[in-house]
């Protein structure tokens, strides 16, 4: 008996310091399917899918069922789609299928359903992309007893830019900088959209709510005023604060747009009353903040003129720096927030496809 126990004991030694070594050397898991084990596997061939506002896309999943294991039968499948939030405490629902029956939910409705390519494709297709739709999704499968799931990550092209309002900077809490936002035709801009801006080299010393409540700001060029000019550049994290009480600017995010974006030719310069009339004579409305900054990036729109915005605030589009248009640098500059009564300028319209 003992004599058992101890080569027992040695195979299992050296078991595991084998397994140990193999994922060492080879930095693979290895999975081993137990005589009862799943017979259910839910994957994504792709984990992270691009698109654009007002596109279609297809998040991709599909499940392979094993029904060779003794006492495994034919269950009905069902299909769950649902959205991920930010800090992954709660699930929005996106779609259900269970044979014939089908239901989507909130804003996702009559634009989501299943590709159903094959018998075992759960791939779910969005239509008309919205920017709320950018985030990480969970497609899960359930037959009977047995269950699995993959994640779909939605990456949005697009643009992150800063904002603050007429009252000047930090004057937005949380709820104020999500509606600021949804006003210039935007969202509020996620820590991964931000850190993407960041690295294609956009620098802002002024902190601003994210997506998730924490507050951050991105740093290319260390210097003093943003956090000193010894340290490496990088986003810097304010942490989480008071989103009822604390105040800072917000950073936005838009995609592309379904419209014309451009500069009003007017033999005149305009108040703002008349620079908002001036878009609506010409069909068109005065154009937000979101559309200019969209155009600049997205289309490589580029004009030496100052214009008015919805906002009330006047900027320009420089995809092209050249002297006395921005020599530095390609960027949507900022003139201020002029008297709206007696301040003259251009105005920038857009005009949307139906």
């Amino acid at each position: 008996m003992k004599s058992l126990l101890f080569l027992v004991l040695i195979s299992f030694c050296w078991a595991d310091h084998h397994a140990g070594n193999s994922t060492l050397e080879h930095d693979r898991i290895i999975h081993i399917q137990a005589e009862n084990g799943p017979r259910l596997l839910v994957e994504a061939e792709q984990t992270k899918i691009f698109s654009h506002r007002g596109g279609n896309v297809t998040l991709p999943c599909k499940y392979y069922r094993d029904h060779t294991s003794a006492g495994s039968g034919f269950h009905k499948i069902r299909v769950k789609w649902t959205k991920l939030t930010t800090d992954y405490l709660k699930e929005v629902d996106v779609f259900v299928a269970m044979g014939y029956h089908k239901k989507s939910y909130g804003n996702y409705q009559g634009r989501v359903y299943l590709k159903e390519g094959n018998e075992d494709d759960a791939s779910l297709v969005i239509t008309d992309i919205s920017l709320e739709d950018y985030g990480r999704y969970k497609c899960e499968v359930i037959e009977g007893l047995e269950d699995d799931t993959a994640v779909v990550a939605l990456e949005l092209q697009g643009v992150v830019f800063p904002y603050f309002p007429r009252l000047g900077r930090y004057n937005l809490n949380f709820h104020e900088a999500q509606q600021a936002c949804l006003d210039q035709d935007s969202v509020v801009a996620s820590f991964d959209q931000l850190y993407d801006a960041w690295r294609s080299g956009l620098d802002w010393c002024n902190a601003g709510w994210l997506s998730d409540g924490s507050v951050q700001y991105p740093i290319t060029k260390p210097r003093e005023p943003c956090g000193g000019k010894n340290t490496v550049p990088g986003v810097r994290n304010y942490g989480f604060w008071d989103k009822d009480k604390s105040r800072y600017d917000v950073f936005c995010f838009t995609s592309n747009f379904n419209g014309r974006f451009y500069y009003l030719i007017h033999p005149t310069k305009l108040t703002y009353d008349e620079a908002v009339q001036a878009c609506l004579m010409d069909g068109a409305q005065i154009a937000k903040v979101g559309q200019i900054f969209a155009a600049w990036k997205l289309l490589g729109y580029d004009r030496c003129d100052a214009g008015w915005l919805a906002d009330g605030s006047v900027r320009y589009p420089i995809s092209r720096p050249r002297r006395r248009c921005s020599p530095t640098e390609a960027a949507v500059r900022f003139v201020g927030f002029p008297d709206k009564k007696h301040k003259l300028y251009g105005v920038y319209c857009f005009k949307a496809y139906n």
